[in-house]
């Protein structure tokens, strides 16, 4: 029985996922020898993968690594799931912020930070860093604190490579007492922000929980620092905490099994611990 050879979509799609998941860079040499292609075969295939822009080459070490139209893809799909993990979150941040009445954010992760892809305003509007679709610095923005603390190592390090500057004289500028809270914030469940973007605003996240145990995005509550406390036995960490559970829950049910998913307890009802 003779075994099917890939073709030349194959062989390429094989030359892109060599990239994954660190996107370290490789050569012609090392390309062809992994998959066992002869050189000049594997020397087009990068070629025509470069010209439209999948590939890139570096022109000082002549490696390749991932291009341009890697990110647009990949930017294509952040949006989407972006999309829809707000509408399968919303309901939950709105409840979240009746409950707690401070203003509720959604951070979604997308390359080495996080944007704000929803807010859900408290009664008393509060001013947070940005509005939907900004970017938010990973080394002050809770909810990419807490994302970063249930990440690797090497994700962690991507994001700091960013440089971590001074946004407020509390804002945490030393990368090895960051990577210290980091650890602090994973044993706890959750990140604090206290005035690290702006003075007087605090802020409490917790991760959510993509189909792979991966954190994606994270459920923030931002106020002001004398009703925001971020204290681990508060009200506000407690149903922070619950409502990223609760979308993780909602995110990781798998295709089809709507009709079975039963909502958890309502907030309210959600016991707190003795004051």
């Amino acid at each position: 029985m003779t075994t099917k050879r890939p073709n030349a979509i194959e062989k390429a799609m094989e030359v892109l996922m060599l990239f994954a998941p660190s996107n370290r860079e490789l050569g012609v040499t090392e390309i062809s020898q992994r998959l066992d292609l002869h050189a000049a075969t594997a020397n087009r295939i990068i070629k025509t993968l470069a010209g439209k822009g999948f590939l890139q080459q570096n022109r000082h070490t002549r490696k390749y690594h991932l291009g341009p139209s890697i990110m647009s893809l990949a930017n294509a799909l952040y949006r989407s799931l972006r999309t829809e993990m707000v509408q399968l979150a919303r309901p939950y941040l709105e409840e979240l912020r009746d409950a707690l009445g401070e203003t509720v954010v959604f951070e979604v992760w997308s390359g080495n930070a996080t944007y704000i892809a929803h807010v859900e305003e408290g009664p008393q509007r509060v001013r947070i860093a940005g509005t939907v679709g900004d970017r938010l610095p990973a080394h002050a923005a809770a909810g990419a604190k807490a994302i970063l603390a249930f990440s690797e190592e090497e994700a962690v390090d991507r994001a700091l490579e960013e440089g971590m500057p001074r946004l407020t004289l509390a804002t945490i500028t030393d990368p090895e007492e960051f990577k210290r809270q980091l650890k602090v914030a994973r044993k706890r469940g959750y990140a604090v922000d206290r005035e690290e973007i702006d003075l007087g605003i605090n802020a409490v996240a917790a991760p959510v929980f993509d189909h792979r145990g991966k954190p994606v995005a994270a459920v923030v509550v931002a106020g002001p620092s004398r009703r925001v406390s971020g204290a681990a036995r508060s009200q506000q960490v407690r149903l922070v905490r619950e409502t990223a559970r609760r979308i993780t829950l909602r995110l990781q049910m798998r295709e089809g099994d709507e009709e079975e998913f039963a909502p958890p307890e309502p907030l309210w009802e959600v016991g707190f611990p003795a004051s």
